[in-house]
């Protein structure tokens, strides 16, 4: 086993300071609050560009995928026992840092005058390119340091805008609510950094990963945040007016008909039929997730519910077959099953794009839509891989196997839950012996 230098007192600290201070140089040089004037039609999205009217007119929007981001996110990844600090936590870090280098990431392809002009909508789409870290994130949950993440943000954030740039700008494919560019992105980046990242020791599972009674339940609380606000998610960056009421309500037809989905089928699949909290924390959201480049499209109500129809059935089922299978026969050990959430809803986002441009649903070009999801998927694996191989260098502080998904390594954790911890393995094993 690999010698692991846990200790975050310098490394950390300088880490962190060291890319705050940069981006603090960077932000002093290029970037400038927008005035409305001189506004260029180059914007990170085809939709951005009608935006002018009223500066804070998109700010409700701004504020739920902000909640979405911070509470949504955060708190789905609660589910792990003894790993509560780290997700909030860790998520709060990364989010904070990422909407500050996605700003300036995607505003440099669309400078004006060489200047980077902050507007409503810059700091929608900055909350945006975060999303692609969190997704991620939730593949190597517990088996990794505050200083690869804030690495592994980087480098996905950078990747990422040189993709978003090649899809909306250079091939002109539509994906307004970002199946293929926000949720396949970050979902096989993730699986790729988790790949490289693979722990042997971990191959026959870890006490701590897995959840509790409470644990399952603040979980939830980010299933609902994110299931509430999703139409926003999709819709923010829509052409504003009937196009964008379109986005609101096909995202909210397909959610609803993506849980009832997700709830037969985790009936259908677990032990005398009962639900397992784990698809219903997951699962129920994977139709926000494949109707996100459809959701701006003349796809009819019913189509939105055929695809969270669909969403519900392959996430569930993903979860309970498929996760098993990669984890024992490819090394790809995903704690949060973004494969099942995010990343085969985000495929079948991108295949429901190309049918429905096909189908004359929105101008464009169906070989530019499977151009876009192509292009999202190598730049994810291959950047991924190449993160992971950075992520996997020796002086980041990564957690040895018996520490993985505990909060302790790196958070004060208080006394008393220590000790409650300490009581019940006490009565457990205490319990064993009784029985033998």
């Amino acid at each position: 086993m690999p010698a692991y230098a846990t200790n975050m007192r310098l490394k950390f600290p300088i880490v962190a300071l060291t890319l705050e201070i940069i981006t603090i140089i960077l932000f002093a040089v290029f970037v400038v609050y927008d005035d409305g004037k001189g506004h260029g039609h180059d914007s990170p999205h085809s939709n951005e560009t009608h935006h002018e009217p009223a500066p804070m007119q998109l700010y409700p929007m701004f504020q739920d995928v902000h909640v979405m981001i911070f509470i949504g996110f955060g708190f789905l990844m609660t589910f792990l026992k003894r790993y509560g600090f780290s997700s909030v936590g860790f998520n709060l870090l990364l989010a904070a840092f990422g909407l500050q280098w996605g700003l300036f990431m995607q505003g440099i392809w669309h400078m004006d005058d060489g200047k980077i002009k902050v507007d409503i909508f810059k700091i929608i789409n900055a909350d945006f390119s975060t999303a692609t870290v969190l997704i991620s994130f939730g593949a190597v949950l517990g088996k990794t340091s505050p200083v690869q993440l804030l690495i592994m943000t980087v480098l996905e954030i950078t990747i990422f805008s040189i993709n978003e740039h090649l899809v909306v700008n250079v091939f002109a494919a539509n994906d307004v609510g970002a199946s293929m560019i926000i949720h396949a992105y970050g979902a096989y980046f993730g699986l790729a950094v988790a790949r490289v990242l693979y722990r042997p020791g971990l191959r026959n599972g870890h006490e701590n990963d897995g959840s509790v009674y409470h644990s399952d339940m603040f979980a939830m609380i980010g299933t609902v945040f994110l299931w509430m606000f999703w139409p926003s998610f999709n819709s923010a960056i829509a052409d504003p007016g009937f196009t964008q009421l379109t986005a609101v309500i096909n995202t909210y037809l397909s959610l609803a008909a993506c849980v009832l989905s997700a709830y037969a089928i985790s009936s259908l699949v677990e032990h005398k039929g009962k639900l397992d909290m784990v698809h219903i924390q997951n699962a129920t959201l994977a139709g926000g997730v494949a109707v996100g480049t459809c959701a701006d499209m003349n796809i009819g109500p019913f189509g939105a519910m055929l695809i969270g129809f669909v969403a519900g059935i392959i996430s569930t089922l993903g979860f309970k077959y498929l996760s098993p299978i990669l984890a024992s026969n490819l090394g790809i050990q995903d704690t949060c099953g973004v494969h099942n959430l995010h990343g085969m809803p985000g495929i079948l986002g991108g295949l429901a794009g190309i049918i429905a441009v096909a189908l004359g649903k929105k101008e464009g070009d169906a070989a530019m839509q499977a151009a876009a999801l192509a292009s999202s998927l190598g730049f994810a694996l291959v950047g991924g891989a190449v993160t992971g191989a950075i992520m996997k260098l020796p002086f980041w502080g990564q957690p040895p196997d018996q520490n993985c998904f505990d909060d302790s390594i790196y958070w004060e954790v208080p006394a008393e839950e220590e000790e409650n911890e300490e009581s019940l393995a006490h009565a457990d094993h205490s319990k064993n012996k009784a029985d033998v």
